[in-house]
């Protein structure tokens, strides 16, 4: 179990987030959804120990966690919009982080077919669409060890096909053991994907649980959908 209780975090005169607090179930796909500017980037950078927190705390087992040793031991976070090593080649990065978390080049090659990244090995990182990259970062995460798996965005720069055929890899991955939590501007694409929901507005929790959680919440219809849930909690 992840759970975060009464997390805070100031930028100077921003008050980010505001006593956040929510539970994900092992094996679960949590989306972190809200407006733009709701806090969901910070969330998963104080969540992976990658930003100090001003208050709360981060639990994993039921055991508390801290920043020194969440990012190495507990959680693997994907960065949105950014070109890992980006003279090196596609072959090159996913060979290295493989060798990282000592994973079998079996591992390694259905990561790569999976994410249609086949024609893209001898590829520098730096010449890749925004889309290529995005694979190369979520095949990277798919190849780390940690437990919990922090992505920014998973499905930005992606068509509707690649997000398609994404959608259950995550699942199998959540099935497998690991723990998603996937910051999603896409609201179609977190109710595809997702089974719990993190709902931020203005830094601060509107919402957390399941859909009909959700629902219940917002005091909506038992058909309501997660857009419905969102326009009336924000």
């Amino acid at each position: 179990m992840l759970a975060a209780k009464n997390l805070s975090k100031r930028f100077l005169d921003l008050q980010a987030l505001q006593d956040v607090s929510f539970e994900v179930p092992p094996r679960s796909i949590a989306g972190v959804i809200g407006p733009n500017g709701a806090g969901k980037t910070t969330l998963l950078l104080s969540v992976a120990g990658f930003l100090p927190i001003n208050a709360g705390s981060i639990y994993w087992s039921n055991e508390p966690v801290w920043a020194n040793s969440r990012f190495r031991s507990i959680f693997f976070y994907v960065e949105d919009a950014v070109r890992p090593h980006a003279a090196l080649s596609v072959s090159s990065v996913l060979q290295f982080y493989a060798c990282v978390f000592r994973r079998p080049q079996t591992l390694l090659d259905d990561v790569i077919d999976q994410l249609a990244l086949r024609t893209f090995l001898c590829s520098r990182v730096s010449e890749l669409s925004k889309g290529a990259v995005k694979r190369v970062l979520i095949a990277v995460g798919l190849l780390s060890i940690q437990p919990v798996l922090l992505i920014d965005e998973p499905f930005d720069g992606l068509d509707l096909r690649q997000t398609l055929e994404l959608t259950p890899m995550f699942r199998v991955v959540a099935d497998k053991g690991r723990t998603l939590v996937l910051s999603i501007h896409q609201l179609r694409d977190a109710e595809r994907v997702c089974d719990h929901f993190v709902l931020l507005n203005n830094g601060r929790l509107a919402g957390t649980g399941t859909l009909p959680d959700l629902r219940q919440i917002a005091g909506a219809a038992q058909t309501s959908s997660l857009e419905d849930i969102f326009l009336a909690l924000t």
